[in-house]
């Protein structure tokens, strides 16, 4: 008769592929990974938005087929929100802006308080004003900052809670390999 409490081999052996594949160094060749990018949502259409610019011009999700697309919802009382900004603008600066976009999104309802801040950091990326919370809702943004990356074919690629180096060589990567990607 066995003893109950011995563990078969296979069984011993399963949990030591589980526990290292858990702990495992991310490969720098993953952009996603190297940057804590999720990939929820992967191929899903990103939902239909239109909004106001802080200027109170309109954006609107169709105007951006065939472009990258990063969504970064935000708020002027969010610290490390405001911490990211000008990596954000920094990554823009490095990207054809016929082939990828940045957005900020605020629910946000002190518009002076916006266009000064934006003003300050030299923010050349489109605020957009979601007073209604719609387009967070729509994206299920929970917490601030969230960023959302949507593909050239309109489908959700990524996703990003909480602050990022948006400028960092890992970020730079993600991007570029969504940008050189085929359609």
């Amino acid at each position: 008769m066995r003893d109950r409490r011995s563990v078969p081999a296979w069984a011993v052996l399963g949990w030591v592929v589980f526990l290292w594949s858990t702990t495992a160094p991310v490969s720098a060749a993953d952009p996603f990974a190297a940057l804590k990018v999720s990939r929820a949502g992967l191929g899903t259409a990103a939902p239909a938005f239109t909004l106001k610019t802080v200027e109170g011009r309109e954006v609107s999700s169709k105007d951006l087929a065939g472009k990258t697309v990063l969504l970064n919802f935000w708020a002027t009382w969010c610290g490390p929100c405001k911490d990211e900004m000008p990596a954000l603008e920094r990554l823009r600066r490095q990207f054809d802006p016929d082939a990828f976009v940045i957005l900020a999104v605020t629910t946000d309802i002190q518009r002076g308080g916006i266009r000064t801040f934006v003003n300050q950091l030299g923010l050349g990326f489109p605020v957009l004003l979601d007073e209604d919370r719609d387009v967070s809702v729509a994206f299920t943004v929970r917490g601030l900052p969230t960023t959302i990356l949507i593909g050239k074919d309109g489908k959700l690629v990524g996703r990003a809670a909480g602050p990022r180096e948006w400028d960092s060589p890992q970020a730079v990567a993600l991007i570029r390999s969504m940008v050189e990607s085929a359609k």
